[in-house]
């Protein structure tokens, strides 16, 4: 994983900033720029970051995903989240 900027950090910041939130991780399938995530924690955070990366891929393959049709009453999906 390299260090610094990468092609989606823009989009990280704007959530990051807009949200007012302690870190964020953006991931991004066949975008504009291509395929590419951007993580920004602080650092007591990004301690935490590969623990919670793990609870939710263990939420999604415990739960899938449900599928996105564009409707925004439909999200977010149903269901608890320890976040």
């Amino acid at each position: 994983m390299a260090l610094g900027p990468g092609k989606y950090d823009d989009l990280c910041t704007l959530v990051r900033q807009t949200t007012g939130a302690e870190g964020v991780v953006v991931i991004v399938i066949n975008g504009k720029r291509g395929n590419g995530f951007s993580a920004q924690a602080t650092p007591a955070v990004l301690l935490k970051l590969p623990a919670i990366i793990r609870d939710v891929v263990n939420q999604i393959e415990r739960n899938g995903l449900e599928y996105d049709d564009g409707d925004p009453a439909k999200w977010p999906p149903s269901g608890p989240s320890k976040f």
